[in-house]
Order: structure tokens, then sequence, then C-alpha cells
């Protein structure tokens, strides 16, 4: 069997799951590997984790590069993703229009699901949130900290609390059955985060790592990219 190894912030494991048959069709090639944390893939990366691929945020791609692990000349934009509010599906929608009605939506959860505060994009959002709203010590005990944000949304989608919500990317959520996306954080707490592929400076596929980058930024694929959350920056 034929791999084509990736390393991926899990916001982008939804819109390579829709192209990996088309991908292994022109190719021969499934496409194995990682998809987690950010901050942890990285340091997979640094480890010496064998890839061929890596997607991550534009800001760590570039500090990869710096530092010689991914080919600079490869670097191309996917798209924007913006971090979201989740609910369970059939749940009543979290109405978070404003801080103070973010605020009200945090506290009345009895459990909320998000993704490693350490180590991932979202999850380092969310903790920069709860500290701004000044609720992270009210809430300690109802967070639900997951490895990455498709997991968190995965036990979201189980969980049996009364009221319970999320926060991860909106890829995460769009791609996990049983959620619901509940819309974007509101003005003076989104973030929308650019993320970037690259071809790793010691791949075994680099033909089909460039390959698979032009599948994932071309024109034909930009509307399987909106459907997985993604946000061009031409809109």
């Amino acid at each position: 069997m034929k791999n084509l190894n990736i390393l991926s912030g899990g916001a982008a494991q939804g819109l390579v799951g829709s192209l990996a048959p088309a991908f292994k069709a022109e190719t021969g090639f499934d496409i194995a590997g990682e998809f987690s944390a950010v901050g942890a893939m990285a340091e997979r990366l640094r480890a010496g984790v064998p890839a061929d691929i890596v997607i991550l945020t534009a800001a760590l791609i570039g500090r990869l590069a710096d530092e010689g692990l991914v080919e600079r000349s490869s670097i191309a934009d996917i798209g924007r993703v913006a971090t979201a509010l989740a609910v369970r599906a059939g749940d009543p929608l979290a109405r978070a229009g404003d801080a103070a009605s973010l605020r009200n939506a945090l506290l009345a959860a009895d459990a909320i699901f998000v993704p490693d505060t350490k180590a991932s994009t979202a999850g380092i959002h969310v903790a920069k949130v709860l500290t701004r709203l000044g609720i992270e010590s009210d809430v300690a005990e109802r967070l639900k900290v997951f490895p990455n944000g498709t997991t968190a949304m995965r036990h979201l989608a189980d969980s049996d609390a009364r009221r319970p919500i999320g926060c991860t990317q909106s890829t995460e959520i769009i791609s996990t059955e049983g959620v619901e996306l509940s819309g974007a954080l509101p003005p003076g707490f989104e973030l929308a985060t650019m993320y970037t592929a690259a071809i790793a400076t010691r791949p075994s596929a680099a033909s089909q790592a460039q390959r698979l980058i032009e599948l994932l930024t071309s024109s034909g694929a930009a509307e399987l990219r909106g459907r997985a959350g993604f946000v061009s920056e031409s809109g």
C-alpha cells in the first residue's frame, strides 16, 4: 500500500478526507498520518516523525520553514477558519452576539468541550476568552479538554450533560456528526486562522504531496473548502 504521510491540524481533517478518494484515484496513494493540535503536530515533525506534507497555521508553517523543516517554496494558503461555538445536535443554538451573551452562554453550560488549551489554536484562544470574560475560575471544573477539536466534538455529541456547549474551529464542528455549528465568536472575541500547506524537507512522495496541495488550494475545490468551513481570502 502506498501512503502519503501527513501531519495536520485537526481543522483540515474534513477537507482532506473529502479529497482523499479523488487523490487516490489519480495518484494511487492513500493519505495516512495524524490530525491533531497544531502545536503537537509541529513537535512531531521536529521530533523526526516522517511526513510528506504538513498542514498547520500559517504562523507555524513559517517557523518550520525558518527551521528548515518544510520547503518554503512549496507553502500555499488553504483558507481561514473561524473559532466557533457548537451545540449537541437537536439542542437550542447558543446565541453569542456580544461579550455579555457569550459570557452568559458559557456560564449556563454545565459542560464545555474544548481542544487542548496549550497546544491547539482554538484551545489557546478559548483559554484567553475565558480570562477576558473573567469566568475562567467559574467554569474550570466544567471544562472538558481533549487533544484536538474533533475529539472534543465527538465527546460533545455523546455527552449526557444537561446543557453542554463546545468551542473549537468551525471545520471540526462541521465535520463531526452529532453536533451543530452555533455561530462564530462575537466581535472582539473572534479568531480567524489561516491554514497553510507545505511539503516537508525530506518527503518520500514529493510529487504526490505537491499534487495534494494543488487539489486543496484549487479553484475547483472552492465549494468543498466552503462546505468544510474554510473561507478564502476573496471571501
